[in-house]
């Protein structure tokens, strides 16, 4: 499969454009446009981009940020599972805005974690760019962790993510991981914007979105 996602889709400005790389931002894109609209359809969606996104990065020999694809990806199982114990008792998804002390413990997370992991890619050789690829990755999990608990947050911490990440992915030959960023600030303005407003109903139950329908994911 990673023969096949790996090969090479077309050429854009003089960049080599591959399958894994285009797939796996298209289907980011909507993983994004379905968080916004609180779908469960968000989980599995994002699975399968990193299972393609692992394969584009893993070609251009970033460890770390192949390594968050595949932490992304059971993050996103774990988000999935929630959301769905929530919907089966019969129970909303509240979306609220994090208290101090989860904001701390989120910020801590980060820079711990992205300390850390440096300095384990860095020790295996593991990526040419252990600092940055380690925020990207650390960077990732946090904010799907606080996707998955609802946070308003997580939206903050995906553009911090992103505004590293894009000129990394210009610079290791993936140009749709950095062209699609455009998309993903419109989208995660928007998605922001949502979660606001939802969050201002914080202490009372707010009414969860229905499960997107196939027509709604490739839209």
């Amino acid at each position: 499969m990673f023969h096949w996602a790996n090969a090479v889709a077309f050429h854009l400005f003089g960049e080599t454009v591959k399958w894994s790389d285009l797939l796996g931002n298209l289907l980011g894109l909507a993983t994004v446009a379905l968080a916004m609209r609180r779908s469960m359809w968000a989980w599995p969606v994002q699975i399968a981009g990193a299972v393609l996104l692992f394969g584009a990065n893993i070609s251009a020999h970033l460890g770390g940020t192949a390594a968050r694809q595949v932490a992304l990806a059971g993050m996103a199982a774990y988000g999935w599972v929630r959301w769905s114990a929530v919907r089966k008792n019969e129970h909303d998804i509240t979306i609220r805005w994090a208290s101090w002390a989860e904001r701390a413990l989120l910020a801590a997370g980060l820079a711990l974690g992205t300390v850390g992991f440096a300095l384990v890619l860095e020790r295996y050789h593991a990526s040419w760019a252990p600092w940055p690829d380690a925020y990207i990755f650390i960077g990732s999990l946090v904010a799907t962790v606080a996707q998955a608990r609802g946070y308003v947050e997580f939206w903050f911490v995906w553009v911090a993510v992103d505004v590293v990440g894009v000129p990394l992915a210009f610079h290791n030959g993936l140009p749709v991981s950095g062209l699609v960023y455009v998309f993903y600030f419109a989208i995660v303005v928007a998605g922001l914007r949502q979660w606001m407003v939802k969050a201002r109903t914080a202490g009372r139950v707010v009414p969860a979105a229905q499960p997107a329908t196939l027509k709604e994911v490739t839209v």
